[in-house]
C-alpha cells in the first residue's frame, strides 16, 4: 500500500478553493481544536463556543470560495476571525451597529484589540508580516504556540525534520527583517555598520577582533542594546508580541488551553528566560534586564484576560505590511512540498581518531567531494556526523574550509544580495551560509546515537589548483572534531547534480526519438528485432518516432517508472541528448495527464560525435515528477535533433525514490557529458564520498549513442541487468522502462561492489558513445 505525507494546509486550501468539500472538512479537523481552545477564553458555554466556531469556519469557507482568505497560514487567520466573530456578536446583543458584510473579515491584517493597541506598530510584528506566508505559519506552530515538529508537519506537508530546517531558516529571515527595518529607520551613521553585523553576532559566527567591536558599541549604544535583545531570541518576541497581536490578551490561557487539549507542548512566557544563557557573556547582565522587561509586559497581558469578552472596539487599526526585505528563501514549495528521507540511521561503535569525553558527545566527522571536483563546472561537499556518546546540549557548529578556487554556491535574494545557501538532500536541520573562504553551517543538538549529513553545492573555478581537499571542524559545546579529505579539485571526472542520505534507491528509465523506416511504430516490425541484424544506426537513415498518438508531436516516445512500495520521489532529473548544433527544450508529460510541459534546460553541455556536434541537456524536475506521484508512463516529445545516417536522439527521467523497506543507504547522481571512444577508448570517473564504498551498490548508467551490432563496451560494475545482458557489449541500445530496440540510447542498471575506493571505468574498443550519467546507491554500515 503507498503511504503518503498528509496534505499541506495550503493544499487543502487551493482543493477547497475547487469545491472540494472533503478538503474544508480535514481543515476542520486539524484546527477547530484551537478554535475552541480561544473561544472558551473569550466567552461562557460550550453551546456558545461551538456556535462561534462554526460561524468562523462557515465565514472562511464563503471566503475560500470566492478566491480569498489564506493561502498556506490558516491557523492564525482562524483565530482572527473567532475574535471579530466574537466582537461582532457582542455588538449585535449590545445593539450597536454591525455592517454584517463579510468583507469585515478578510483585511488581511491581524485584528488589533485596544487593549493591546501598539503591538501591531513593533518592529518585530512588521518583520512578522513581512515574511512570506510559509514561514510565517511554522513560525506561528512552533515558536508562537510551541508545538513540536511532528505536529506541525501535516500542516505543511513535511517530515518532522523538514519542519525543523524551515523554522530554523524562517527565524533567521525574521531576524533578517528586523534588521532591515531598523536599518530603514535611519538609525545614526555610526550604528549602521553594527546593526549591519548584529544577526552575525547573535549567532556567534564574527570574528574576535568584530566581535569585540560590536560588544564596545553595545555597551554605550542604548538603542543597539535594545535590537540585540530582541534579535538574542526572536522566539520571545513572537511569543510576547506577535501571539498576542493575533490572539489577544487571552494569549496565555489560549496556549495553556491548547497544551492541555495535546495541540502543543506548552512552555509559555517561562521559556523567555532560557535564551540568555546563550547570549554574548559580555551582554548576559543587560539581556537579563531586557528579559525581565519583557516578561513583565507579558504579565501584564495575562492579567487582563479573563472569561468575558472583551468590550468591543472603537476602531479597528489598519497594519501596513511592508514588502519583504532582501532575504533567504527555499525554493517555492508545491502544496504537497516532495517529501525527504529521514530515517535514523544504526548505532555503531565510535571509529578510531573520533574525539570526546566520558559523559559527553562523542563526534566522528567525515567530508569528502561527491564524484570529483572538476575545474570550470559545479559540485556538491558532504559533511557528514555520527555521535557514538550522550546526546549533545548544544547546537552543532561546522565550520567548512574549502580548496583554493572552489566556492559555496550561495542563495540570491530578491535584492540580488547573498544570503543563506540552501542546503540539499538529506538537509536535516542546517542552516549554512558563505563565510571567509567556505561556509560555516548549524544545526541543532545531535541525539545520542544519531548521526546527520549536509550537502553543500560548490562551484569550481576554471584555474582552480588542483590538490588539497576540502576540511571540517565541528563543535558543540566543549566537543570539537576535526576532517579533511583526500581528494580535491580535478581536472576531469563527473561531479554530483545531487546527493542524500536514507532509506533511498536511484532508477534510471528512458528511450528513444528515432527508429529506422518502417510502418508508424518504426522499423521493429521491418525485421530489426533486437535478435536480429543490422542494430545499428549508422545503417539506417533515421527518422523520428512517434507513438504518443498527439497530433501535435513530431517525434516521441514513452517509458515506464517503478517505484517501491510506500516509496516517493526525493530528487528528479530529465536529461535529453541528440546529433544537432541547436540545443532546447523538451516537451514532458506524466502518466495520465493529456498535455505536455515544456522543460527548458537548466544546463547543456555540448560534445562533438563522429555524426556531428552533439550535446546533453539537464533539466530538474523534481516538483513535476513529485507532484505526479512519480511512478508510471512518461512521455517525452520534440527534442531538437536531427534526421538521416548515424543520428541519435533520445531522453532519460533519473529518480532518487525512498524505499521504507531499504538498508539506510547513500545515493549520488553524478552527471557529466564524456565522449568515449576513437581517440579515448577509456574513462575513468571517481565515485567519492560513498561511504563505506566496499559495501553492495546498485548503479544506474545513462549512456548516448550505443550501438547494439559493435561489440567491446564494457563497465567495470559488470553485467548489466537488461538489454542483451552481455558483459562484452553493454551499451546495446537497450533502455530501463522501454521495450525493443532503443536506437542510440541506453539505460542501463547494474549491481556491484565498488571497492575501497570507488572508480567507476568504461571503455569501448570500436564503438563511440557519449556517457552521460550515473546514479549510484550504496548500503551504509548497520
Amino acid at each position: 500500500m503507498s503511504v503518503e505525507l498528509p496534505q499541506s494546509d495550503a493544499h487543502l486550501l487551493e482543493s477547497a478553493r475547487r469545491g472540494n468539500a472533503a478538503a474544508f472538512g480535514e481543515l476542520w479537523e486539524r484546527h477547530v481544536g484551537a478554535a475552541r481552545s480561544l473561544a472558551r477564553q473569550l466567552v461562557r458555554g460550550e453551546e456558545v463556543v461551538e456556535d462561534v466556531v462554526a460561524e468562523s469556519f462557515t465565514k472562511i469557507i464563503e471566503l475560500v470560495g470566492r478566491g480569498g482568505g489564506p493561502e498556506a497560514a490558516f491557523r492564525p487567520y482562524l483565530l482572527t476571525v473567532v475574535r471579530r466573530t466574537i466582537y461582532d456578536r457582542g455588538r449585535v446583543e449590545s445593539r450597536q451597529v454591525t455592517t454584517g458584510e463579510i468583507e469585515v473579515f478578510d483585511p488581511g491584517v491581524p485584528f488589533v484589540d485596544p487593549a493591546l493597541t501598539g503591538l501591531e506598530k513593533s518592529l518585530i510584528a512588521k518583520a512578522f508580516l513581512s515574511l512570506p506566508e510559509r514561514w510565517r505559519l511554522v513560525l506561528w506552530h512552533t515558536e508562537v504556540e510551541n508545538a513540536k515538529p511532528a505536529d506541525v508537519a501535516p500542516m505543511l506537508g513535511l517530515s518532522p525534520n523538514g519542519v525543523a530546517a524551515l523554522a530554523y531558516r524562517a527565524r533567521e529571515g525574521l531576524r533578517q527583517a528586523y534588521l532591515q527595518m531598523h536599518l530603514a529607520g535611519a538609525p545614526l551613521q555610526e550604528c549602521r555598520p553594527v546593526l549591519g553585523r548584529m544577526g552575525a553576532y547573535v549567532r556567534g559566527g564574527l570574528a574576535r577582533r568584530e566581535s569585540k567591536n560590536v560588544d564596545d558599541h553595545i555597551d554605550a549604544c542604548a538603542e543597539c542594546r535594545s535590537v540585540f535583545l530582541e534579535l538574542a531570541d526572536v522566539n520571545q518576541g513572537l511569543r510576547v508580541i506577535v501571539g498576542p497581536l493575533f490572539v489577544g490578551p487571552a494569549f496565555a490561557a489560549y496556549v495553556a488551553g491548547l497544551a492541555k487539549a495535546g495541540g502543543a507542548t506548552g512552555g509559555g512566557i517561562l521559556y523567555a528566560l532560557g535564551w540568555i544563557r546563550r547570549a554574548p557573556r559580555s551582554q548576559q547582565a543587560a539581556a537579563a534586564g531586557g528579559a525581565a522587561a519583557a516578561i513583565a509586559a507579558a504579565v501584564v497581558v495575562m492579567l487582563v484576560s479573563d472569561q468575558k469578552p472583551l468590550p468591543p472596539p472603537q476602531a479597528l487599526p489598519t497594519i501596513v505590511a511592508q514588502p519583504p526585505p532582501a532575504q533567504p528563501e527555499t525554493r517555492p514549495a508545491s502544496p504537497r512540498a516532495k517529501p525527504e528521507p529521514r530515517p535514523t540511521p544504526p548505532t555503531e561503535r565510535p571509529p578510531p581518531g573520533q574525539v570526546g569525553k566520558p559523559g559527553k558527545a562523542r563526534l566522528s566527522a567525515t567530508i569528502h567531494p561527491l564524484g570529483a571536483l572538476v575545474k570550470a563546472q559545479p559540485g556538491m561537499v558532504a559533511v557528514r556526523l555520527r555521535n557514538s556518546g550522550r546526546a549533545a546540549s548544544e547546537e552543532l557548529v561546522a565550520t567548512v574550509d574549502l580548496p583554493q578556487g572552489v566556492s559555496l554556491i550561495p542563495a540570491q535574494t530578491k535584492g540580488g544580495s547573498v544570503g543563506l545557501t540552501e542546503p540539499v538532500g538529506t538537509v536535516d536541520g542546517w542552516s549554512c551560509r558563505p563565510e571567509g573562504d567556505g561556509a560555516r553551517c548549524v544545526r541543532g543538538p545531535l541525539a545520542a546515537g544519531g548521526a546527520t549529513a549536509v550537502f553543500l553545492r560548490v562551484v569550481v573555478a576554471a584555474h582552480a589548483p588542483e590538490g588539497a581537499g576540502p576540511a571540517v571542524r565541528i563543535s558543540s559545546g566543549g566537543v570539537s572534531v576535526r576532517a579533511s579529505a583526500s581528494a580535491g579539485v580535478k581536472a576531469e571526472g563527473a561531479p554530483a547534480r545531487f546527493a542524500t542520505d536514507g532509506k533511498v534507491v536511484v532508477k534510471a528509465v528512458g528511450n528513444t526519438l528515432l527508429t529506422c523506416p518502417g510502418d508508424r511504430n518504426g522499423c521493429e516490425e521491418a525485421g530489426a528485432l533486437r535478435d536480429g541484424g543490422r542494430r545499428d544506426n549508422d545503417l539506417w537513415p533515421m527518422r523520428p518516432l512517434d507513438t504518443d498518438k498527439v497530433l501535435a508531436t513530431k517525434s516521441s516516445s514513452g517509458a515506464r517508472l517503478e517505484l517501491p512500495s510506500g516509496g516517493r520521489v526525493v530528487w528528479a532529473g530529465l536529461y535529453w541528448s541528440a546529433t544537432a548544433k541547436v540545443t532546447g527544450p523538451i516537451k514532458f508529460r506524466a502518466p495520465g495527464v493529456r498535455r505536455y510541459r515544456t522543460i527548458v534546460p537548466d544546463r547543456v553541455m555540448r560534445r562533438e560525435l563522429p555524426a556531428g556536434p552533439g550535446y546533453q541537456a539537464f533539466a530538474d524536475v523534481t516538483q513535476y515528477v513529485s507532484d505526479s506521484r512519480g511512478k508510471g508512463l512518461w512521455w517525452a516529445a520534440d527534442a531538437p535533433m536531427k534526421e538521416g545516417i548515424s543520428e541519435h536522439a533520445g531522453w532519460s527521467l533519473v529518480v532518487i525514490a525512498t524505499d521504507p523497506r531499504r538498508p539506510y543507504s547513500q545515493a549520488v547522481i553524478l552527471d557529466t557529458a564524456t565522449v568515449v571512444g576513437g581517440d579515448d577508448p577509456r574513462i575513468e570517473l571517481p565515485l567519492g564520498g560513498l561511504i563505506p564504498a566496499a559495501s553492495p551498490a546498485d548503479i544506474e548508467l545513462v549512456t548516448w549513442e550505443g550501438d547494439a551490432d559493435l561489440r567491446g563496451d564494457r563497465v567495470s560494475a559488470g553485467t548489466p541487468l537488461g538489454g542483451d545482458r552481455d558483459p562484452g557489449n553493454v551499451f546495446d541500445s537497450s533502455s530501463n522502462g522501454a521495450t525493443g530496440l532503443t536506437f542510440g540510447v541506453d539505460v542501463d542498471s547494474f549491481t556491484a561492489t565498488l571497492g575501497e575506493e570507488p572508480t567507476l571505468r568504461i571503455s569501448t574498443k570500436t564503438d563511440v558513445v557519449l556517457f552521460g550519467v550515473a546514479a549510484v546507491s550504496v548500503r551504509a554500515r548497520s
